[in-house]
């Protein structure tokens, strides 16, 4: 299976709500690299890549969010895979 990847930009009352945290065991359960971080401007920026499923579950899981959160609205960029460093990281 291909391996693809995209940059995330994730709107809504998205920080705050356990989005970062949640965010990660969903890329760690799923096998998905990249990393999640909070903006100045109050959105979510993600970076996601791994096999075609599991980015796709994780695409899915990321319109939705945490229970606490109410996304409203993300937006994606294919990005190259080969420039997501393995693993997943919540950044600061």
């Amino acid at each position: 299976m291909a391996r693809v990847a995209y940059r995330l930009r994730v709107y809504g009352k998205v920080q705050g709500v356990f989005y970062r945290a949640s965010m990660k065991e969903v890329a760690d359960r799923l096998g998905v690299d990249g990393y999640v971080r909070n903006m100045d401007d109050g959105t979510v920026e993600a970076v996601v890549a791994g096999e075609e499923e599991a980015v796709r579950k994780i695409l899915e899981w990321c319109r939705r969010g945490p229970p606490l959160a109410s996304v409203t609205r993300v937006e994606t960029e294919e990005i190259s895979p080969e420039s997501v460093e393995k693993g997943f990281r919540i950044r600061y």
